[in-house]
């Protein structure tokens, strides 16, 4: 039974992926792992690898994360007054930023944590590295989804009858619960394994995590709970992953490609200027911000 969930759980969480972007088929299903772990990785669904949990492993995410708010409950008035906030970046550049965070598809995710990090993430560059956060986008991003599942709770664009940031996304949002926020599970994940990777850089790639799930705010996607709940998932996610020899390994790979990108001077290829004047601007102030 557990095994027919996790199908579906995958089949939902690549449904969100692939309406991301238009990109052409990866080639993963023909690629070596870059941290010489486990051979060959495999390309499970369109856009999305194996990753370093069999689907039998999967986190039951409903067993420690609380029922979504009640309609008529404190937390859903706060949820309520916080959307009202967010619609008011609607067209300024925290909402085409956000815009931006809600691609999963790599190698779009791979610019995320790039300035946090302060050096490229990417196939060319940090080959492991780039393998890891491919791979753990699967772990991650599928532990949400019992909870997600059982609670069914509508996202503030559907309540309010209002816009996405993403319209072309809009369809497989409304079949995908909105409670927790997977998006924000897999920022957050991938904030804390980047930090256990670059502790110097901490601060700023926690930041950078925790504006990634609040682009889903922003993106009138998620309720504020929703967030707070993804990051729970995020780190619950990240913690079993520990537990895993070949993610160990992995995450050994990733941080000699920190060391030696480091050592070669490397830079981002993303305006990092542009990305922290954006971030800086608090989101609870009209926009910009004086």
């Amino acid at each position: 039974m557990k095994t027919t969930i996790s199908l579906l759980m995958l089949m939902l969480l690549t449904a969100m992926l692939c309406g991301c972007s238009t990109t052409n088929k990866s080639k993963a299903a023909t690629t070596p792992d870059a941290a010489g772990v486990g051979g060959q990785v495999e390309e499970i669904m369109p856009g999305m690898l194996q990753g370093y949990l069999d689907m039998e492993e999967q986190l039951d995410s409903k067993a420690f994360v609380l029922p979504s708010p009640a309609e008529d409950s404190a937390i859903q008035l706060m949820d309520t007054a916080w959307a009202d906030k967010m619609q008011l970046l609607r067209g300024t550049a925290r909402w085409d930023l956000a815009a931006r965070d809600a691609d999963l598809h790599f190698p779009a995710p791979a610019d995320v944590f790039s300035c946090a990090l302060g050096i490229p993430i990417s196939e060319e560059d940090t080959p492991a590295l780039y393998m890891l956060l491919w791979r753990t986008l699967t772990d991650i991003g599928l532990a949400p989804y019992s909870a997600k599942n059982a609670y069914q709770r509508e996202r503030p664009f559907m309540v309010r009858d209002e816009i996405v940031c993403t319209p072309q996304d809009e369809d497989a949002l409304r079949k995908d619960g909105s409670y927790p926020s997977g998006h924000t599970a897999i920022g957050w994940g991938w904030a804390l394994i980047l930090t256990e990777l670059a502790p110097d850089r901490a601060e700023a790639i926690l930041a950078r995590g925790r504006a990634f799930g609040e682009s889903r705010n922003v993106c009138n996607a998620h309720w504020y709970n929703d967030v707070v709940a993804g990051r729970l998932v995020g780190a619950a996610a990240v913690a079993r992953l520990h537990a895993e020899d070949n993610f160990l390994a992995a995450m050994e790979a990733a941080g000699e490609d920190i060391t030696r990108a480091r050592e070669a001077q490397l830079a981002p290829n993303v305006d990092c200027d542009l990305e922290a004047e954006i971030l800086a601007t608090p989101l609870d102030c009209a926009w910009p911000c004086n």
